[in-house]
């Protein structure tokens, strides 16, 4: 099965019926691009460039705080001076992780405290019609008041 592919491959390869097809270096077919292909840069150049190969980011304070609050670091103390892209990436996922359970569990501590203020109220025999209405009538009061004081 393994022969009869490569040998398909290199059919469509030599007779040009799919041009876009090329073969790659370990013999699979490789789809290329002209419009979309990048230039290659070469190694040299990016040796030069990162060490590492990896590229460094100077963390600003409030990225080292995130640092921190992640769990990454102990202290702002600890943290180097220049980090990954993808070590600040984990710190921000995980941040943004806790920051919605804290809202989560915020939301159902505001629900639960909603419930209990709904069962105290009705205890008092309270509605909110009936809040309403007492509401309508102090305004009422307050305004023929406010007429008396005027033709007075």
């Amino acid at each position: 099965m393994g022969s009869s592919n490569s040998l398909l491959q290199k059919m469509l390869c030599e007779r040009q019926v799919f041009p876009s097809f090329s073969l790659a270096r370990k013999g699979g077919l490789k789809m290329t691009r002209g419009f979309c292909s990048k230039p290659q840069e070469s190694k040299a150049s990016s040796q030069h460039i990162y060490k590492t190969r990896v590229p460094l980011h100077k963390p600003t304070p409030w990225e080292k705080k995130i640092m921190v609050w992640s769990g990454r670091f102990k202290k702002e103390d600890e943290i180097p001076e220049t980090i990954s892209f993808e070590m600040l990436d984990a710190a921000k996922n995980r941040f943004r992780v806790r920051v919605s359970y804290l809202m989560i569990a915020l939301t159902i501590l505001g629900c639960v405290i909603m419930v209990i203020q709904g069962k105290q109220a009705v205890k008092r025999h309270e509605t909110l019609t009936s809040l309403n209405l007492e509401r309508k009538a102090l305004l009422r009061k307050q305004e023929e008041e406010a007429i008396k004081s005027k033709t007075d």
